[in-house]
């Protein structure tokens, strides 16, 4: 049987710093730029992060400032946005105006809770920081998804994560068009320390396990390090699975763009000849529903 093709996703910005990289993107005018660019080295779908928060119009607002120029050169292009936050709390209304313009695809979902931060002279993790889904958050971020006919991107950032999203699956109520990510963490993690299982053969093992016999589509990711170059892009293409990267997560002692983290991926997929999904074939991978 031919292997499916992977699915390269591209998370373009996040919250990585200028001071990290020079080629992170954040102006709406630099991720459309820096999308179309993913987009033509071969990523199937592109995640960004945007400057505003808060109100659900003018954040969905920022978000097609910058897809505009990207879904008038590539209408085949999947993107999708990160969560919002209204006084503390979990609000999914821009998603909800963004699904109404038909533009969007693919949502999200973080299904569960951690301790995120940074680490003190002695490497002690220290912050305040609890990243909050509680079940009553993610329920409405999952029935979101199946309202609006999206298909929620599922972080995956520590095991109870995915035996949360494995619940949902179980009861036959996990959205259309779901993947689960599993992000492995370097020591540096997302701000400075560690979580979830580490960027090992093992760690991935572990993840897969638990998945068992469940098909939604996974990729693997390193949160703090480089998945290319650690070898796990590879070992997770061998086991079927598809790949996410870019410069959210990526870390290390060199500055590459998102563009060439992509290229990096497409040659791993080249050696293994295997194909890479076009977003077409990315949406006919993960079945998402027909708008």
């Amino acid at each position: 049987m031919e292997r499916t093709p992977v699915i390269i996703e591209a998370a373009i910005n996040g919250f990585t710093p200028l001071t990290r990289n020079p080629n992170v993107p954040k102006s709406a005018e630099q991720i459309a730029a820096d999308a179309l660019e993913c987009f033509a080295a071969g990523a199937a779908i592109v995640h960004n992060h945007g400057a505003v928060f808060g109100d659900p119009e003018a954040v969905a607002a920022e978000y097609l400032a910058g897809w505009a120029p990207v879904l008038a050169e590539r209408p085949d292009a999947l993107v999708y946005p990160t969560a919002n936050v209204i006084d503390g709390a979990l609000d999914v209304r821009h998603l909800e105006l963004l699904a109404a313009t038909n533009l969007l695809r693919v949502s999200l979902c973080d299904p569960g809770s951690l301790n995120l931060g940074g680490v003190d002279a002695e490497g002690i993790p220290v912050g305040s920081f609890v990243y909050t889904n509680s079940f009553d958050a993610i329920a409405v971020q999952m029935e979101q998804a199946t309202r609006d006919r999206v298909g929620p991107s599922l972080a995956i950032y520590e095991p109870g994560f995915l035996r949360c999203a494995l619940a949902w699956w179980r009861a036959g109520r996990l959205p259309a068009g779901s993947m689960f990510k599993f992000y492995l963490s370097t020591e540096q993690g997302y701000m400075g320390a560690p979580f979830g299982l580490p960027p090992t053969r093992g760690g991935l093992d572990a993840y897969l396990d638990m998945l068992g016999d469940c098909p939604v589509p996974w990729a693997v990711s390193v949160v703090g390090g480089d998945v290319v170059g650690s070898g796990l892009a590879q070992y997770a293409v061998e086991r079927g699975g598809h790949i996410h990267l870019g410069l959210e997560f990526f870390n290390g002692d060199r500055t590459p763009t998102n563009a060439s983290l992509v290229r990096e991926a497409v040659e791993v997929c080249g050696g293994l000849g295997v194909a890479v999904a076009t977003p077409d074939q990315a949406a006919e991978i993960l079945q998402l529903p027909r708008r």
